[in-house]
């Protein structure tokens, strides 16, 4: 079990659960990080005493300075603050739970210092994969993931020492608000239906990516790099129960699953606790009272998201960090209501198809394609 944790994006909803645990596990609190958001992060700081918070901006952390001026908590704000709450001595798990790009130069941080990493960030694989996980390898440090399908899949890979011996990774999904829609009424949904995911409790742009299937999309170049594993080999299937998180299927016909409650505090504890495993919060599965378990084929031409991330995943290069990168912007603009739900997918695809295509990426090529993804998103006529 970890003794020390930084979190990264703690006034999030993965930040907020990944404190719940904390307090649980009566573990200390190195550093907290957020965006804007100061008077709960003031709460944070004077019931779990960090050595050191982190805002977005100067303006949020003089705010913050002022609400906590009495406590012994360093004050930092930006990227240089966020990679030093990654790398701070006395931390030995990062738990990265900001969304987007911004988590990116932080883990390879934390990496770099050989920090336990509890992966909540799917940018960082998803643009970075190979970057990233060859840096975890170097750096001999731990990627423990938090995604509950990624944590899944983890988990049923437990016992099995042979890579030779996986056939293929099988990740669920929830199929979001709009399941079984056809296109045709997929074009008048509104931004409030897209927001109301009906098992999980998430933050604003990743339930509009479960809406949209991209987040399965981004999940499914994920299991790529943590699993190293080619995209053919990584199947999705719509499991509207969200009770069987993901599954494993071995090459001698044997399909092993991980079960549990639609809760994400369960794969957060895990990747803290690794290799142990601790009594949770988190309410037991019920067998008797979760009703059946059903399994569907996802709906490509509803949800053409899903698609393009494979084929980005196949692509490789700099294809999934434009896809990305595009993404973010179009559902910060469908989040203002400047677009609907279809120019999400529609302004992707037009980033994928006009960005420059680079073969192999290093980081600064990574986060410049990242920056004409966005640039071609806004300046994109639909």
């Amino acid at each position: 079990m970890m003794n020390c944790v930084s979190i990264l994006g703690s006034t999030g909803s993965i930040g907020r659960q990944s404190l719940d645990i904390v307090e649980h596990l009566g573990i200390e609190v190195g550093a907290l990080t957020a965006g804007t958001s100061v008077a709960l992060m003031a709460q944070q700081c004077r019931k779990f005493r960090p050595a050191l918070a982190v805002m977005a901006t100067k303006e949020a952390a003089d705010a913050l300075q002022e609400l906590i001026c009495d406590l012994p908590v360093k004050i930092s704000w930006g990227e240089e603050g966020l990679i030093e709450a990654a790398t701070l001595a006395r931390v030995d798990c990062v738990i990265t739970a900001v969304v987007g790009m911004l988590g990116l130069k932080p883990t390879l941080a934390a990496i770099g210092a050989g920090k336990r990493i509890g992966l909540a960030n799917k940018e960082t694989l998803v643009c970075a994969g190979e970057l990233v996980m060859e840096e975890a390898r170097r750096c001999n440090a731990e990627i423990i993931p938090v995604d509950s399908e990624h944590s899944a899949i983890f988990q049923c890979l437990m016992g099995c020492n042979r890579a030779a011996e996986v056939k293929r990774l099988i990740l669920t999904c929830s199929g979001g608000p709009f399941f079984g829609m056809s296109p045709e009424q997929l074009k008048t949904v509104t931004k409030a239906d897209a927001l109301k995911h009906p098992n999980w409790k998430m933050g604003p742009k990743i339930t509009v990516d479960c809406a949209t299937l991209m987040n399965k999309g981004l999940e499914v170049i994920e299991a790529m790099h943590l699993y190293n594993m080619p995209v053919e080999k990584v199947d999705v299937v719509i499991h509207r129960q969200s009770i069987v998180h993901s599954m494993v299927e071995f090459t001698d016909g044997a399909v092993m699953a991980q079960m549990g409650a639609p809760d994400m505090r369960l794969p957060i504890q895990l990747a803290i606790t690794y290799p142990q495993r601790s009594d949770c919060v988190v309410d037991t599965l019920d067998l008797l009272t979760c009703g059946p378990l059903t399994f569907s084929a996802p709906d490509t031409q509803a949800f053409p998201c899903l698609a393009l991330a494979r084929e980005c995943a196949k692509r490789g290069g700099n294809a999934c960090a434009v896809m990305n990168g595009a993404n973010e912007e179009a559902v910060a603009m469908y989040l203002r209501d400047e677009i609907g739900f279809y120019d999400i997918y529609r302004l992707v695809k037009h980033a994928v198809d006009t960005v420059p295509y680079i073969g192999k990426s290093n980081l600064e090529q990574i986060l410049d394609s990242d920056r004409l993804a966005r640039a071609a998103v806004k300046s994109c006529s639909i």
